[in-house]
């Protein structure tokens, strides 16, 4: 049997649900569950199936399998609801990745009404894959939050709050991952250029092959950096801080090649900490350096402290008692830039936490070149490539009952928005399709903001791709959490995920459970001309429309010519009035349409932002532009 039939698992209550696995075949096998025997019989594949009603919430239960002389006994087995959870890397990254924004919940968490099971990440491109051989479902609790996804824990957190029965939660994500890649390959056909890869990636040794040559290119461009890097040479190596070599270099920022040189390869930074007199060297502190690209090393007076591989996470070391010392003190960071520019990433926080004290860490450092070399060779990820993350992690789900889907993924679509417009619905279709339901709930995230603001209207690959995200919404029984108002502008993993979760949680309310209750921003339904002005009317606005800071922005107006201007607007009950000096015909219109539309701040009256749109005018209406 698949590994999430196993202790601690959640079945959806008030259900008729599957239970499967493999046996001999012909063999008999028999299933208890509440009192109540079950019997199937093996096919000639030796897949066998059973359906048993769940009835109501509750447990812990047992669950019973026995097929000749093998036994399987499943322990705590709980009835309540199941979501599945997927997309990229914003729906996998775990609670301690946000951990500062949420210290009580990661200091006392303890529910023991959510239960999560994350599946193995792997793929596969030669057909749908029929079991999970690893993975186990984990209790919710101070010792396990760390771990845990927070999307997925902040909505089962707010589900359970409103409902009081256990959640189960079916974590399928992969960071950096394409909508493509969780397509069966029926749903591929129709994409020419996606669905010939898939049948690329079936050929034998495509795989080994490249992947052996992504593993060459990388190890050998990092021998070189190391190699090359005279700051890791004999006695003279720079970690300790020593020498006279160093300039000055301000943080955060980023470094650029000398003239003549190669913009990649490593760099070294110092700082100089000064500690007061009666600093009490046997307490341990915590050093915090923000984000950088792409990978670090640091040192404190000479002591190595930590290290990270890439640039997404968090710099947050604890720095063990005995390193630092009264007075001075030398902070050495080494960073490794595979491509693109180096440094410390800005507006993020750079301090150390030692002995009650903060001390800033921005401000002046000094630095030295290490090894100079050209961009790392970009790598083929074959576990990106279409098709082979629902075979891998999606079919062997199949027919597992949940109540819905949960979904948070597009950043890796950004650059081709366009096609996104057929290829997500395709997937939402497809995914039903193979659960036989066709419409169990299916709620997404619109991408949060990110990127330096635009002080003028601009195109935007991200609102493109947002745009085509809404689109999904003519499907039945979807809905959309709004985020671009709760990200950050330098991290594509913005720490908020508790407002995304909480705003998941409303759609989940009003479209699974048929709730009366507003789970969406105000809506753009109507538009009226009246004279250079547009007069707009939106549903799932409320009690009434806000502007959040005082007047509303985030509008963009064009005429028959589409260049775009930034427009001025004024709230009229629960209307909106848009124009623009100089636009005597407005043709065009735009709300939020930028990579970080920090200027948008129209709210219903549950602060739900707006949704946003490119429209141009017609006759009857208006229609997406």
């Amino acid at each position: 049997m698949s590994s999430f039939f196993s202790e601690g698992m959640v079945l959806q209550r008030s259900s008729q649900v599957s239970v499967w696995g493999y046996a001999e075949a012909g063999a008999e096998v028999k299933v208890d569950w509440r009192g109540q025997a079950y019997a199937a019989h093996a096919e000639a594949n030796g897949r066998w199936q059973v359906e048993l009603p769940t009835g109501s919430a509750g447990g812990p239960y047992a669950l019973s399998i026995r097929s000749g002389s093998d036994y399987k006994q499943i322990e705590e087995v709980w009835v309540g609801e199941v979501w599945l959870c997927s997309g990229q890397s914003n729906m996998e990254l775990p609670m301690g990745r946000v951990a500062p924004r949420y210290p009580e919940e990661m200091a006392g968490t303890n529910n023991p009404g959510l239960r999560y099971f994350e599946v193995p990440k792997t793929f596969r491109f030669e057909g749908p894959d029929s079991l999970l051989r690893e993975g186990q479902w984990q209790k919710v609790d101070a010792q396990s939050i760390g771990e845990i996804a927070a999307v997925p824990y902040f909505f089962a957190a707010a589900l359970y709050r409103h409902y009081q029965v256990p959640v189960g939660l079916i974590n399928a994500s992969l960071g950096g991952s394409p909508v493509e890649a969780w397509m069966s390959e029926e749903a591929l056909r129709p994409f020419p250029t996606h669905h010939q890869e898939l049948k690329e990636y079936q050929q034998a040794g495509k795989i080994a092959a490249i992947e052996a040559e992504n593993r060459f290119n990388r190890d050998d461009w990092y021998r070189r950096v190391n190699r090359e890097d005279p700051g890791l040479q004999g006695a003279a190596a720079w970690h300790t801080g020593q020498g006279d070599d160093w300039t000055s270099f301000e943080v955060p920022g980023y470094w650029s090649a000398p003239e003549g040189g190669l913009p990649n390869g490593s760099a070294w930074f110092r700082r100089s900490l000064v500690l007061p007199a009666d600093f009490d060297a046997s307490q341990s502190a915590e050093l915090n350096l923000g984000r950088i690209v792409d990978a670090d090393s640091v040192w404190i007076n000479g002591h190595f402290v930590g290290t990270t591989g890439y640039q997404y996470p968090p710099r947050w070391y604890e720095v063990p008692a005995g390193v630092l010392q009264a007075g001075q003190n030398t902070l050495v960071v080494r960073i490794i830039n595979e491509s693109g520019r180096g440094g410390f990433v800005a507006d993020k926080s750079y301090y150390l936490l030692a002995g009650g004290d903060t001390l800033s860490l921005e401000g002046d450092w000094q630095w030295r070149r290490g090894a100079q070399l050209p961009p790392k060779k970009g790598e083929i990820f074959v576990r990106w490539k279409p098709g082979g993350l629902y075979n891998a992690m999606i079919a062997p789900l199949q027919p597992y009952r949940f109540k819905g889907v949960i979904w948070y993924q597009g950043e890796s679509n950004v650059s081709r928005a366009e096609e996104y417009y057929e290829l997500f619905p395709a997937m939402i279709k497809d995914w039903r399709s193979a659960w036989d339901e066709a419409d169990f709930p299916f709620l997404f995230v619109q991408l949060a903001n990110l990127n330096a603001p635009c002080a003028e209207p601009c195109e935007s690959g991200m609102a493109r791709l947002r745009d085509a995200q809404a689109s999904a919404l003519a499907l039945p029984n979807t809905a959309m959490a709004v985020a671009y108002d709760v990200g950050e502008w330098n991290d594509i993993h913005p720490l908020n995920k508790r407002d995304v979760s909480e705003r998941l949680a409303l759609g989940a309310r009003k479209v699974a459970y048929k709730e009366d209750v507003l789970h969406s921003g105000p809506t753009l339904q109507k538009v009226a001309r009246k004279k250079n002005r547009l007069v707009l009317t939106y549903s799932c606005v409320g009690e009434q429309l806000l502007a959040k800071d005082g007047t509303p922005g985030g509008f963009a107006l064009a005429g028959a010519d589409g260049v775009f201007v930034n427009a001025r607007a004024k709230i009229k009950g629960k209307k909106v009035h848009v124009w623009a000096p100089g636009i005597e015909a407005p043709r065009y219109l735009r709300y939020a349409w930028a990579d970080n539309p920090d200027k948008a701040n129209l709210y219903n009256s549950e602060q739900l932002p707006a949704l946003p749109f490119s429209i141009e005018l017609i006759d009857k209406g208006f229609k997406r532009y």
